[in-house]
């Protein structure tokens, strides 16, 4: 399966690999767990790792270096997975996965499992029936919701133990509260259990956000009472009504609809990354909360996401939105919409929650402002880390970069381009980031070239440089600080020409593969760095990343449409079939090996009896060749 020399025992797990969903756990010589993950499938899932090593991340090859032993918990769904997963995580804190992590001293509102519940903050939460809300990461937030709450109802503040029992015994009297209209006396009976609680009932509305719906019962109840000539109370319900007005008065309004979304992003730097969570309710932004990770080196963007809404839809306690946005597509989509899908269903609501990404318009400004919090509280945290001692510590590979190359300022954004074709056909090109000597997979970016026919690798280079800092890629990325272009003096002329007329000063250099001399705009005589050099090393993995990102991207595009010409050409299975025997069973050859049951478990029946025929026709008649031959 791969060059690695794995263990007998390994090799034998990973050849009877089951198809079904479940989790896997990775274990090292010593028989510790370094590495739980989820699979839909788990034969696709876990042999994927040990296929192109090359094309996988530094931290996964590391990873599967260290593999020895594995073992597998089968699951019913991918759910239930996903479930399984997030708890051995916590349990066994292994090695190599992401670790996230909030801060467990916020504050919650707890409404108390009490026949005549209280409602106050607490740090603490236990599983004793009681309801909480939150976590509030900012106090002067839940503050505000506390005071509306203490103005708006007549909620009890004592601690006494109420029950019917009690108050028909007359053992409590009523206290200040009660005289100066904080409570209407259920300790004496003078409010009754059933009303108590529908006022509770409207505390917890208020605490979902749903101020419009808590306006609209009071507003009702309060026109009742005057229908029915009961001034006195119907006066009462409409100071409360004037007082969650002001509340929600005070509220920031993200959008005109009031539809309830939550909003996720995420930042990373090197390997820490912050996410953060906007919820929204009634248009209107209820609170937000936000997540640190570590040891995300070389994670994307996507991973990343995955991870954050997995842990916040298993954990909260708010009620599910109507739509969730998200910047990026979600590495574990499926797992999390039915995770979402049975949280709502728990809820005994009737709704599909949707998850969206908005590209353009109001929608996507919404998306970047919860990317802009998330930047702001990562460089918030590292700056801590900075002053606590935990410097994040910049490469001197970058410093060396700077001072070797003469550069304006510390290249701490490195931009690599590089193309690939096969004589002359499906030319591609790809562009790598570094940052901070450190690859940023999630802002890797590949493209066909469109307006070259056959070789000639100037002009697409200089589209390809045209299409990066002019469209749209120009204002979703940041500028770099150094550009380097994977070739000669031709290739680096081609790129500085569409950066003079774009009007875009950024230091651009050529790295030629032959001799590793480094090229200058307008210079004819190469530079040479040291061989040694950790600089012309940096510059080195990032040519040499390009060069590997954009084989891969045009292997892909070969590699479709060889299978076009394979798989797609036996009736009855379609590219999306195709597409899914080749990413369980890795190529044709191994889909032509694969027993019955295993074609079928993958496609059906029908369609593995169809492969099944295919394939041996093709088999005899290779025979008759061989025979006729003889």
């Amino acid at each position: 399966m791969s060059d690695l020399q794995l263990s007998e025992t390994l090799q034998l797990k990973l050849d009877g690999l089951p198809m079904s969903p479940g989790v896997y756990q990775f274990k090292d010589k010593t028989g510790n767990v370094i590495y739980v993950g989820k699979a839909k499938n788990l034969r696709a899932r876990v042999q994927s790792y040990f296929r192109n090593l090359s094309d996988h991340s530094e931290k996964t090859r590391l990873l599967v270096s260290k593999i020895y032993d594995l073992d597998l918990i089968i699951t019913s769904s991918e759910v239930e997975a996903l479930i399984l997963e997030n708890n051995l995580i916590k349990q066994l804190k292994p090695k190599y996965n992401i670790n996230l992590r909030d801060d467990k001293s916020y504050p919650y509102i707890v409404i108390t499992n009490e026949p005549f519940p209280r409602v106050f903050p607490t740090r603490t939460a236990r599983r004793d029936g009681s309801k909480y809300f939150g976590p509030y990461t900012e106090a002067k937030q839940m503050r505000l919701l506390l005071d509306a709450i203490g103005e708006i109802f007549q909620v009890r503040s004592c601690s006494l133990k109420m029950t019917p029992e009690t108050i028909a015994q007359k053992k409590f009297k009523v206290c200040l509260d009660y005289h100066i209209k904080k409570c209407q006396g259920p300790c004496e009976g003078f409010q009754t259990m059933e009303d108590y609680r529908a006022m509770i009932d409207e505390v917890k509305r208020l605490l979902s956000g749903k101020t419009k719906e808590v306006s609209r019962s009071i507003e009702s109840r309060m026109k009742a009472y005057a229908k029915e000539m009961k001034f006195e109370q119907a006066a009462a319900l409409k100071r409360q009504l004037d007082a969650i007005e002001r509340y929600s008065a005070r509220q920031k309004v993200l959008s005109v609809d009031d539809i309830d979304r939550d909003i996720f992003a995420v930042v990373s730097n090197q390997s820490d990354a912050c996410g953060v969570v906007f919820k929204v309710r009634d248009g209107k932004l209820l609170g937000s909360q936000h997540f640190y990770f570590s040891n995300v080196m070389d994670e994307s963007e996507s991973a990343m996401l995955s991870r954050l809404m997995e842990k916040y839809y298993l954990e909260t306690t708010d009620v599910m939105p109507d739509e969730i946005f998200v910047p990026c597509e979600v590495e574990s989509r499926e797992a999390i919409e039915s995770l979402i899908a049975k949280r709502v269903q728990e809820t005994g609501e009737a709704k599909s929650v949707q998850i969206h990404m908005p590209q353009i318009g109001d929608k996507a400004k919404l998306v970047a402002m919860c990317r802009a919090n998330a930047e702001h509280l990562l460089n918030e945290y590292l700056l801590q880390k900075q002053k606590r001692g935990e410097a994040l510590a910049i490469p001197n590979s970058v410093y060396s970069l700077e001072r070797d190359l003469r550069l304006p300022k510390l290249p701490r954004r490195i931009e690599c381009f590089d193309n690939s074709h096969f004589q002359g056909s499906e030319t591609v090109s790809a562009m790598v980031c570094f940052v901070d000597g450190k690859p940023k997979k999630s802002e890797y970016r590949k493209f066909k070239i469109r307006t070259v026919d056959g070789i000639d690798d100037f002009t697409s280079m200089a589209e390809v440089i045209e299409r990066r800092y002019s469209g749209s890629l120009s204002t979703e990325l940041p500028l770099p600080d150094l550009i380097v272009i994977d070739g000669g003096k031709g290739q680096l002329s081609a790129a500085f020409e569409v950066l003079q007329k774009l009007g875009l000063n950024i230091p651009v250099i050529g790295l030629a593969k032959r001799l590793e001399e480094v090229f200058f705009p307008n210079e004819s005589l190469p530079f040479n760095l040291p061989k040694t050099s950790s600089s012309l090393k940096l510059l080195q993995q990032a040519r040499d990343e390009a060069h590997r990102f954009a084989i891969t991207f045009h292997r892909e595009l070969r590699d479709k449409r060889t299978l076009s010409t394979e798989l797609t050409e036996i009736n009855g299975v379609g590219k999306a079939k195709a597409e899914k025997l080749l990413k369980i069973f890795g190529s044709v050859a191994q889909v032509e090996a694969a027993p019955f049951e295993q074609l079928e478990q993958a496609v059906g029946k029908k369609t593995a009896e169809t492969l099944r025929r295919y394939f041996d026709q093709k088999r005899n008649k290779e025979q008759d060749v061989v025979s006729n031959e003889q």
